[in-house]
């Protein structure tokens, strides 16, 4: 049985075809996504099997790339654990009842993680339908990006609240992140059980942290969290974005593949990561909307920056905008496959 190009970039190799998928390759830039979408909420889509499963293929069946990623929230287990948590249109996620002292730390992990029977179902649908050839990766949201919605109740700019309770009550801060690493790893541990290759760890908002409080306050709660996947075997990316300075801490809390959003070339960060790390990324979005010589001189430009490290799977440098034509990404997907 061969091993899937994706599957051997992430391993360190360097296979025969430079593998290539897209973060939120499924969803709104796509006719048929909003075509099925239609009349359901973000969540009640991400929890029902028959309608995640069919999202998470579409991009692959009309794009053609190298993975597909589970049509899924990063505060999918948040609901499933009965936190008050909805995707309002226009603004993301928004949370009932923030957290922001010890007591609601106290009523929020009286929640338990969550039955992710319909989760796990969608997992098997799609590896049935992938087969051998075309691996899933299965996600979640690191513990600081999760803490950071609870404590925030909603997107935010700067993530001041969340970054306050850290430093005034670092007891408290300790106890939600245990629960929201736990929260994280149990969901990804429950989608490589019913059969996703690899997962990704996204962090989107660790970028609003430095050095230092990232690597006391976050990083040993996402090490934590990928903690759940020992003995698994399956590889484990790590992304976030505004990261460029936290890279190595990003590494270290243990990924075997740093994703590289597009604010920093994939030499500077092999350089950085020691000539050791797989790459994923890092085409610049805004791009995708660029005169395609633009777009593919960029193109070529990552992938040239990518052969420094000792392997490379190309992806964006965040996710698919929903402006994005969707046969501009195919013709991405074609490119790479002929470097």
């Amino acid at each position: 049985m061969s091993v899937p190009a994706l599957i051997q970039a992430f391993s360190g190799r360097r296979p025969e075809r430079l593998p290539v998928w897209f973060m939120r390759q499924a969803g709104r830039s796509l006719p048929e996504y909003r075509a099925l979408r239609e009349g359901v909420g973000m969540l009640d889509s991400c929890l029902r099997p028959d309608l995640a499963a069919e999202i998470t293929l579409q991009p692959v069946r009309r794009h053609g790339v190298d993975a597909a990623i589970l049509f899924s929230d990063i505060v999918v287990p948040l609901r499933l654990a009965g936190v008050d948590v909805e995707i309002v249109p226009g603004v993301g996620p928004v949370v009932a009842e923030p957290v922001r002292t010890a007591g609601d730390v106290d009523r929020l992990i009286a929640h338990r993680p969550g039955d992710p029977s319909a989760v796990v179902e969608a997992v098997r649908l799609v590896v049935a339908e992938l087969g051998e050839r075309t691996p899933l990766i299965g996600f979640a949201g690191a513990p600081f990006t999760i803490a950071a919605y609870l404590v925030e109740g909603r997107p935010s700019r700067d993530h001041l609240a969340a970054r306050t309770l850290m430093h005034a009550d670092p007891a408290t801060w300790r106890r939600l992140m245990r629960w929201t690493a736990d929260l994280s790893g149990e969901f990804l541990r429950a989608q490589v059980g019913a059969g996703a290759r690899a997962v990704q760890l996204f962090d989107s908002w660790a970028g609003s942290l430095g050095l230092a409080d990232y690597s006391s306050h976050a990083a040993p709660f996402s090490a934590r969290a990928l903690a759940h996947l020992d003995g698994t075997e399956v590889p484990r990316v790590h992304f976030g974005t505004g990261t460029s300075e936290l890279l190595v801490a990003m590494r270290d809390v243990g990924a075997d593949v740093v994703g590289v959003d597009h604010r920093l070339g994939l030499d500077e960060a092999n350089r950085r990561l020691g000539g050791t790390t797989p790459l994923q990324g890092n085409i610049d979005p805004a791009l995708l909307a660029a005169p395609w010589p633009v777009l593919e001189a960029h193109v070529r430009d990552v992938v040239d920056r990518g052969r420094a490290a000792p392997a490379h799977v190309v992806n964006l440098g965040h996710g698919v905008p929903p402006s994005a034509e969707p046969e501009v990404l195919t013709r991405v997907v074609e490119l790479v496959h002929s470097l």
